[in-house]
């Protein structure tokens, strides 16, 4: 997953996913880029506004809301037997994203 960050917090071993480019278009380093102390360095001194990089996506939801939303969702077919495995599925799946 992307994410955008300021050049301050570029770190070595970062990989960069999409183009990082000067003001005037000029590609500094391309997109699967693995960044070096040097080219740390050398961007951090550059005027630019930050970079893309290969970083896991953030839960923007509780644990507890993930799955309070779920038990929402699914309450008007709490009566189908599919629909409840299917819920248990997903309820798995939330709590899997939550033990990172």
């Amino acid at each position: 997953m992307a994410k955008k960050i300021p050049l301050s917090d570029l770190e070595p071993g970062m990989v960069i996913v999409k183009p990082i480019m000067m003001k005037n278009g000029m590609v500094i380093l391309g997109e699967g880029a693995k960044l070096t102390p040097a080219w740390v360095e050398r961007l951090q001194e550059m005027d630019l506004n930050g970079a893309y990089i290969d970083a896991p996506e953030e839960q923007k939801l509780t644990k507890e809301e993930a799955l309070a939303q779920l038990d929402a969702r699914f309450q008007p077919v709490d009566d189908r037997p599919y629909m409840i495995r299917l819920k248990d599925l997903l309820r798995e799946h939330i709590e899997g994203l939550y033990e990172k």
